[in-house]
């Protein structure tokens, strides 16, 4: 049994969790637990995560919750200086971007989803869709920009940073989003799918 415990199901943003302790390498047990059977809900689910929410982590006696932040703790302890950046400035464009597409991309893409593979049918709404899709070409084409310059989002290497947008670009990414308006960022995101712990992930999420 693993210290590392990824708690949720791979079709959550668990996901996300998953892809970095592939990329690290790092042995982990995966624990099923869901919303739609009251899961979350259980006290000592609760004990982790009181945001009754999927993910969270436990890593020996270090409780954590919210994906993007358990990446952030993944990366730069078992990756410091390789996933994680090395420097103070790295560290806080690795913040920014992680905070960026927390608050500026992952409603509209969400809404954007749910709207157009999500829901069942009879359930989507075409307007609520074409307004995220509109929503989501300002930030876009700022990351578009910034990828103009270089291959990843701090320079020639992959790192947390892109592990982190990317991975909330998941589902749209594996539900075929067209991110052709944006070339640069359509680049970068088929470089990051294309890393072998990304296929892997990919493969998790498919069969489960």
């Amino acid at each position: 049994m693993a210290d590392v415990k990824i708690i949720g199901i791979p079709k959550s943003r668990a996901i996300r969790n998953i892809w970095t302790a592939e990329e690290l390498g790092l042995p982990y047990d995966q624990v099923k637990v869901t919303w739609t059977d009251g899961g979350t809900k259980k006290p000592e689910f609760l004990a982790i995560n009181p945001m009754g929410a999927v993910p969270a982590l436990q890593d020996g006696k270090t409780n954590l919750f919210e994906s993007l932040a358990i990446n952030l703790y993944l990366a730069k302890k078992y990756g410091a200086g390789k996933l994680y950046p090395a420097s103070v400035e790295d560290e806080g464009r690795t913040w920014q971007w992680t905070l960026w597409v927390a608050t500026e991309v992952e409603k509209h893409s969400g809404a954007y989803g749910m709207h157009t593979w999500g829901y069942a049918p009879e359930k989507r709404d075409a307007k609520v869709a074409a307004d995220a899709l509109a929503a989501l070409d300002k930030p876009l084409k700022v990351l578009d920009q910034h990828l103009a310059k270089q291959p990843y989002l701090l320079g020639k290497d992959f790192s947390i940073a892109d592990l982190n947008v990317a991975g909330v670009l998941f589902t749209p990414y594996v539900n075929k989003f067209d991110f052709s308006p944006w070339p640069n960022v359509k680049a970068w995101v088929d470089r990051c799918f294309a890393r072998k712990a990304a296929q892997k992930t990919i493969e998790i999420r498919a069969a489960s």
